[in-house]
């Protein structure tokens, strides 16, 4: 088993793959070994169709779980195997859509005067303020060198696709930061763990929004991450144009950022009903 796991793992880094990314591919790997019940390089097209067929059908996993799984296959015959990879043989199963549950303005605010902690206070708001990731580490990793305040920017580095970016540092955030820093003195990361030669972990970031979200008796399915698409989807009720926010979110791609286009309001668009235009339909009885 040790001998697949050293070749995946080697072929993953000379990919540049993300600890994160590495780490769940493995995971994925392991769970079709331990399918199986031999190595991977044995089995064939029969045996990957039964173990996506096992996870859609009987686990009831998620469309982009079981999607991830097939990418840490297809990656290890690809690339540790060599070989070819037919999609018609193994199809992707079709990925679902669903929009983010939302909070509005006044709900993150609520959120972030819940959050009496100064140093979680200022975690939770850099991340709204800033519109940045929890998953990757981007809040986490950020260091004392990153917050530009000389032009009110703040410095992204290595996030996800391996790309360093700038985001927006706000007045408001600046102040609570230098607060922060008078009482807790962080020396090399912003947000220092335990010991303060590591980040805070993301698992501490999460509970901690948890915490403020109960605190401030929000009942709405949302998590930290949330806050990120508020971060985009504030801007752009406030004007900003979607390539903006495609730049400060660091999306590679901006069909991924038109998604906050579905959770703009229409009268930033310009857009009315065609019943509320001047030669509309006429009244209806």
């Amino acid at each position: 088993m040790q001998d697949w796991i050293y070749s995946m793992t080697v072929s993953m880094e000379l990919r540049g793959f993300a600890k994160s990314t590495q780490r769940t591919y493995l995971a994925h790997m392991k769970r079709f070994y331990s399918f199986c019940g031999k190595p991977p390089a044995s089995v064939g097209y029969e045996e990957v169709r039964a173990f996506l067929h096992h996870a859609i059908t009987t686990e009831k996993l998620s469309s982009a779980y079981v999607n991830s799984a097939y990418g840490a296959i297809k990656f290890y015959y690809q690339s540790v195997l060599f070989r070819e990879w037919n999609m018609l043989h193994v199809p992707r199963v079709k990925k679902k859509s669903f929009l983010p549950t939302m909070l509005t303005f006044q709900e993150v605010c609520q959120i972030l005067e819940a959050t009496r902690n100064l140093k979680h206070k200022a975690i939770l708001t850099t991340v709204y303020s800033a519109g940045l990731r929890v998953s990757v580490s981007e809040v986490a990793h950020l260091r004392m060198t990153d917050i530009h305040s000389a032009n009110m920017r703040l410095l992204v580095r290595q996030s996800k696709g391996g790309k360093d970016r700038y985001s927006i540092l706000s007045n408001h955030n600046l102040l609570l930061l230098r607060q922060y820093w008078k009482v807790y003195r962080p020396n090399l990361w912003l947000f220092p763990g335990i010991p303060d030669t590591k980040p805070i972990s993301v698992r501490t970031i999460q509970s901690v929004f948890k915490d403020s979200l109960h605190a401030a008796g929000i009942s709405k399915d949302v998590s930290v991450h949330t806050l990120r698409h508020c971060f985009a989807t504030h801007l752009l009720n406030r004007g900003a144009s979607i390539l903006q926010i495609k730049e400060l979110l660091g999306h590679a791609d901006i069909q991924t950022t038109s998604l906050y286009l579905h959770l703009t309001h229409a009268q930033v668009l310009g857009l009315k009903s065609p019943l509320d235009l001047p030669l509309g339909g006429g009244d209806l009885d």
